[in-house]
């Protein structure tokens, strides 16, 4: 048995037709983001950004901005 299979290219645009289709485009896009892998590197950006603080000052601030309603 000889199976013809069908380009990744080709599989792709029938999903996105039918996901499109039955869910609208708006889900479609909600359905997709969420197998995004992102851009950067959080880790570094996480270490110079919190660099010169320490992990009472990271909490008071969170609890500050909770306290405010800023969340």
């Amino acid at each position: 048995m000889n199976v013809q299979t069908k380009p990744l290219s080709d599989i792709t645009e029938q999903a996105l037709v039918l996901l499109t289709k039955e869910l609208g485009i708006a889900d479609t896009v909600r359905f997709l983001n969420q197998f995004s892998v992102g851009y950067g590197d959080y880790t570094k950006e996480r270490d110079a950004l919190f660099a010169d603080l320490t992990l009472d000052q990271i909490l008071s601030e969170i609890k500050s901005q909770r306290d405010s309603g800023k969340t």
